[in-house]
Parts: structure tokens; C-alpha cells; sequence
């Protein structure tokens, strides 16, 4: 198979993988919230974290490089202003994604201590779900975005 055609299916499989499990994650956490059940946030705690590693990870890497596969390919050029805007928000993607896997790791700490302990979730725990909630609106909007960059591919500037 030629590269160009490579580098494009692994680009958009990268960008599906981002935004379903992305998209997976925040369902199964907020509803396990919502559940309220300590061994049931843990354990869905315990499993979206793996997501995040195996498959988001993943795809972390291979976006900008399969992307920049392409521009060099193509002959496109990098400063273009669509491909800065969707690299800009890219990095946003992972200014919020980060903080997410650290708090869904304290939050699934919390559930286990809830359990151990017999006592209810702790404020600290619902705290922490409200920032992983909040910070997932602008990450979910931004990828949206990038999406919808990559497909139209407008002048900015």
C-alpha cells in the first residue's frame, strides 16, 4: 500500500481512537459517578485509566507524527493556517487530558479508601469529579474542532 494512503488511515483511526475513547471514557466515569458506588467508581476507575494508557496514549503519538507524514507528503506547508490552529488545539487536548488521568488515578484511590474504610465517598473525591468533569468540555469541543479543520481545511489567515 502506498505511504501516503498508510499515513492517512493510521491518521484517522488515530483521531477515532482519540475521540471514542475519549468520548467511552467520560461515559463510563460519569455514570459510575453517578452510581455513586465507591466499588463501582474503582473498578471503572481502575479500567478507563488502562483505556487511557493503551489506547489514547497511542494515539497521542501517532497523530502529530502521522500528520506530519502527510503535510510532508503532501508538499503542504506546516505554517498553514489550519494545521497551526489544529495543532494549537491539539496541545490544549492535552493540556486538559493530562490532569484528567491524574485525577481519575487519585479518584479511583479515593473509591478504594471509601471501600476499605466502609465510609462514603469524601468531599475531596467530589471536588476532584467536578474539575475531571470541567475539564473535559473544552478537550471534547477542541477535538471537535480539529475534525472539523482537518475536513474543510480553511484559510484562518
Amino acid at each position: 500500500m502506498e505511504l501516503y494512503l498508510i499515513l492517512r488511515l493510521v491518521h484517522i483511526l488515530g483521531a477515532a481512537v482519540l475521540f471514542g475513547t475519549g468520548l467511552g471514557i467520560a461515559f463510563f466515569m460519569f455514570m459510575a459517578d453517578r452510581d455513586g458506588n465507591p466499588a463501582l467508581i474503582a473498578g471503572t476507575a481502575r479500567i478507563v485509566v488502562v483505556a487511557d494508557f493503551l489506547f489514547t496514549a497511542t494515539a497521542v503519538v501517532a497523530q502529530p507524527l502521522s500528520g506530519i507524514g502527510l503535510v510532508l507528503l503532501t508538499g503542504r506547508d506546516i505554517w498553514e493556517s489550519w494545521i497551526v490552529t489544529s495543532l494549537g488545539l491539539y496541545i490544549l487536548v492535552g493540556v486538559f487530558w493530562l490532569p484528567v488521568v491524574w485525577l481519575q488515578l487519585e479518584m479511583k484511590k479515593m473509591a478504594d479508601e471509601a471501600i476499605l474504610t466502609g465510609t462514603a465517598l469524601s468531599p475531596r473525591y467530589r471536588h476532584f469529579m467536578r474539575i475531571w468533569f470541567w475539564c473535559g468540555w473544552p478537550a471534547f469541543i477542541s477535538v471537535l474542532a480539529i475534525f472539523s479543520l482537518m475536513i474543510a481545511k480553511p484559510v484562518l489567515w
